[in-house]
């Protein structure tokens, strides 16, 4: 098997310009909620997600369906881990501003470092990482804290963190059961076939569906399909094949900065010196964890 080699200037680039698709994306939720119910939007996404990636199978003559014993099954538990990531996401920047919902979403690797130290082997705390742990929860509870920011909300502050959680889920499903052994393309499949009709069915739940609908809506829900739900995240696992896993973790921390930012920059958000705070140690205490 081929080594995997460290992070190279051409992939430092690709790797930030992730980084910010990911972070432009929170910005494009909440601008396309205006005209779509939080749930509507997320199931519209990952139907129309699933659609492109069938497509990109079909050319690429990659079996949907393969003969891995329990991938089904458990590409289910993917999927119900992806749909709550996804309904507890968009209903907290619904309700939240995007500085205070990324800091909080983005803290995934704080969770999923906590439970690898007891189950994975090999991925024990060290020192280091430890610092970085203490860190980056110091952060999130410095952003819970804060409750005299723009838009704070106790209940979108809960759903960022169950979407974290989701996310740390669906990763922990992704290394120790069968999808572990199926390509990245069936493992996206599973994950937006199954996703798409719980958000759907449960998004009359919100409110009435379409709001103000506007040219805008549509496409930010066209970015979010073919920029992040399909060609991004297939993007994604092109760099995970090239590039150290730990090195490509690495860079995960750009994204809760760069979404404050366009949050302050894009939407006019007010930001605190608190919450400039969170995110610091957020962002470091997320650079130490990734360190080996």
């Amino acid at each position: 098997m081929e080594e995997k080699r460290a992070v190279d200037g051409l992939g430092a680039v690709a790797l930030t310009g992730f980084a910010a698709l990911l972070a432009f994306n929170q910005v494009v939720i909440k601008v396309t909620g205006s005209g779509f119910n939080p749930l509507f939007q997320a199931g519209l996404r990952s139907l129309l997600g699933f659609g492109v990636i069938l497509a990109w199978m079909h050319f690429r003559k990659t079996r949907p369906m393969t003969q891995v014993p329990g991938a089904t099954k458990w590409g289910l538990v993917a999927g119900l881990l992806f749909a709550q990531e996804f309904i507890c996401l968009y209903a907290a920047l619904d309700i939240g501003s995007v500085s205070r919902v990324s800091i909080l979403f983005y803290s995934m690797p704080v969770w999923l470092a906590i439970i690898a130290h007891f189950i994975l082997p090999g991925e024990r705390l060290t020192p280091i990482r430890s610092v970085g742990l203490i860190l980056a929860m110091a952060g999130v509870a410095l952003a819970l804290l804060d409750r005299d920011s723009q838009n704070a909300s106790l209940l979108a502050d809960g759903l960022s963190l169950l979407a974290a959680f989701g996310w740390a889920g669906i990763a922990l499903c992704l290394r120790l059961t069968p999808l572990a052994k199926v390509p990245p393309e069936t493992q996206l499949y599973h994950q937006l076939l199954f996703s798409a009709p719980v958000m759907l069915v449960l998004s009359p739940l919100f409110g009435p569906l379409i709001r103000d609908l506007q040219p805008i809506h549509f496409a930010g829900l066209a970015f979010q399909v073919l920029a992040v739900a399909s060609f991004g995240y297939l993007a994604w696992f092109v760099l995970i094949k090239i590039y150290r896993a730990s090195s490509v973790a690495s860079f995960s921390f750009l994204s809760p900065v760069l979404a404050v930012i366009m949050g302050w920059a894009i939407l006019g958000e007010q930001i605190g010196v608190q919450v400039w705070g969170a995110l610091a140690l957020v962002a470091a205490g997320v650079v130490l964890i990734n360190r080996k």
